[in-house]
């Protein structure tokens, strides 16, 4: 079905994907709700439009295209390395614009050499730009997850608590929310006499047997989404959650780190002097994002419209490494933005590992560039 409203550039950016041999795919507009729920983010899963099957499965209209390109690139057992292109709608709720509109993008699957497929995507969402908004001057701020999990590891907190700041990274609120819940704990209340005993002499199995026995008598049991061991470790982590105090030292570092922005070309020694005046061994988180920086050069990338920001993240859960977005100077408005998403093929069923990275490209915001 040909697209209408299409923006007049639409030729041209085909053009672009052409020129970077990609192949061009489509994917049907209703798509399966899960994926999207458990792996793209609560930023997204609020916006979604949901509706549900005969069969009573729920679907959505397709909110974004890197899921359904990832899946139809496993559902069609197509080998690696793969580079896929895309244009169509995508629907979800925005607070400025229309809920339907058109976006573009290259997800780039199985290249192994990570540092130069980053470079690539970077380089390839600069060039298109270029030729799309020419004349303006394009402005690029990059961030790094695995950098960010390296600092939260080193810093020795509980499993539980990497989890939410590592969740969290992005969405600086949420981050200072955590990082003061750290600095002064909050004791846990409302819960059982009993169980907080369990918890507190450690008998984990004298809990499991006073849980399962509570379900039966209050007839819980049988319609119970969770065991009573996984209650009983969701109540042992909440406790220790809840005792943690990030020590005053600590809490500074994670401050400095997050506080960190700097030219891109300065970023590799910035990262090095914190890592060595905080004592932190980020070995290979570091060596990653040195490698990157060594392969935008390589690419030819100019890395003086480039500035990173250890705080930067984009709301989607799946990113693991580089994000990216990039805007016109003086311009808050997000043309393209994108990442590294190394898990998420395995998560949506890929038999192998298959390292993956890409961007996507706002048509309408693209537009009114050109307008401006």
């Amino acid at each position: 079905m040909p697209l209408i409203n299409l923006p007049g550039f639409a030729g041209d950016l085909l053009d672009e994907f052409t020129v970077r041999g990609t192949e061009r795919v489509d994917t049907p507009i209703i798509q399966p709700a899960e994926p999207f729920l458990d792996m793209a983010g609560e930023d997204l899963r609020r916006r979604i439009f949901m509706t549900e099957s005969e069969t009573g499965a729920s679907l959505c209209l397709r909110p974004e295209f890197t899921i359904p390109v990832c899946l139809r690139h496993i559902e069609t057992a197509t080998g690696t390395p793969k580079r896929y292109s895309y244009l169509g709608e995508i629907f979800r709720q925005r607070r400025e614009g229309g809920h339907e509109f058109y976006q573009a993008g290259i997800e780039d699957l199985g290249d192994g050499d990570t540092a130069s497929a980053d470079a690539r995507a970077i380089g390839d969402a600069i060039g298109i730009l270029n030729r799309l908004v020419p004349g303006k001057s394009l402005s690029v701020t990059l961030g790094d997850q695995a950098v960010f999990e390296a600092v939260v590891q080193a810093l020795g907190l509980p499993s539980g608590w990497q989890k939410r700041l590592i969740h969290a990274f992005g969405n600086m609120m949420q981050l200072e929310t955590l990082l003061t819940r750290l600095a002064s704990p909050q004791p846990v209340t409302g819960l059982d006499a009993h169980v907080l005993d369990f918890l507190n002499r450690g008998d984990e199995q004298g809990l499991v047997k006073h849980i399962d026995a509570t379900m039966h008598a209050t007839g819980y049991s049988a319609n119970a989404s969770r065991s009573p061991q996984e209650i009983a470790r969701r109540l042992r982590e909440k406790l220790v959650l809840s005792e943690t105090r990030l020590d005053d030292a600590a809490f500074l570092v994670l401050e400095e780190f997050l506080s960190l922005s700097v030219p891109l070309a300065d970023a590799s020694a910035a990262l090095a002097g914190f890592a060595d005046a905080a004592g932190l061994k980020l070995g290979k988180a570091l060596e990653s994002f040195d490698a990157r920086v060594a392969a935008l050069a390589k690419a030819g990338v100019d890395a003086s419209q480039i500035d990173y920001r250890a705080a930067f993240g984009r709301p989607l859960d799946y990113y693991t490494g580089l994000v990216f977005e990039v805007t016109v100077e003086g311009s808050s408005a997000v043309l393209a933005g994108g990442g590294r998403f190394d898990r998420l093929m395995t998560l949506l069923g890929a038999k192998d590992h298959i390292p993956a990275v890409g961007f996507a490209l706002w048509l309408d915001r693209i537009e009114n560039a050109r307008a401006a």
